[in-house]
């Protein structure tokens, strides 16, 4: 049985005064959560701060991007794993749509951070998903397997032992548009049945979230699906009562 696993991406968003008031909220209220991962990624910069902050054990931090480079170095403005891990950093965002269109990063870097990540012992969430152009003109699966085979291609199957899917179809996310249930998934069984033409006691084992639009009045009915497991949550994670019904649907 695999475990509920939500995470917040706080993106681009925060002050010290608004993170000190959203984590005294968590703390509070996620004794309210069952039997759920639940893991908070803030900008890199607040990363310590909200770990000062935290005062349950029961919620986790993560960072969401780190450098693609193993070791500290002369890489201006970037942030390596061990740095990460060194600021109590137990997960990574990797390959958020985000990064991918803004930012251009390709399935190769991605999948170079993956394996970094891994080495250093901090779980990545690996992220995949098509745009709606993709998915209208029928090449959807193509996009999301091309995206795993660059991973697969460079860890291995076993590796995702240690990884975190999150399926995030870009046109859903910060668009107020969700999947339906059903579409979502559709994918999530497309994703877990490509790592079981490879292995399939792991691909049984991955946890798979889903990530556009998730919010408290549809979480329980996505978090329903067989091969949905949770969320990786972007603006509804802004506000802990919002964060925290959804942490309590995916229980």
């Amino acid at each position: 049985m695999r475990k509920p696993f939500v995470a917040g991406n706080w993106k681009m968003h925060g002050s010290k005064a608004s993170i000190l008031t959203l984590v005294s909220d968590l703390n509070a209220k996620i004794e309210q959560v069952g039997d759920v991962d639940v893991a908070v990624c803030p900008p890199a910069i607040y990363i310590d701060y909200v770990n000062r902050t935290l005062s349950t054990s029961k919620i986790s931090v993560g960072a969401q991007n780190m450098a693609e480079e193993p070791h500290q170095g002369a890489y201006t403005g970037e942030q390596s794993v061990a740095m990460l891990k060194d600021m109590g950093c137990e997960y990574v965002i990797l390959g958020h749509s985000e990064r991918r269109s803004i930012y251009g990063e390709t399935d190769a870097q991605i999948a170079n951070k993956v394996a970094v990540a891994l080495e250093a012992g901090v779980t990545p969430i690996l992220c995949v998903g098509e745009t709606l152009e993709e998915r209208e003109s029928g090449v959807m699966e193509q996009v999301i397997a091309t995206q795993m085979d660059a991973v697969l291609d460079k860890v291995g199957i076993a590796a995702f032992k240690n990884i975190v899917i999150a399926y995030e179809p870009v046109w859903a996310i910060g668009t107020g548009k969700t999947a339906s249930p059903e579409q979502a998934q559709e994918v999530h069984a497309f994703i877990r049945g490509k790592l079981a033409e490879q292995d399939s006691g792991v691909a049984d084992k991955v946890v798979i979230q889903y990530g556009g639009s998730v919010k408290p009045d549809n979480a329980a009915q996505l978090f329903s699906q067989p091969d949905i497991d949770g969320g990786l949550i972007g603006g509804a994670s802004l506000n802990a009562d919002d964060f925290i019904a959804i942490c309590k649907a995916a229980g």
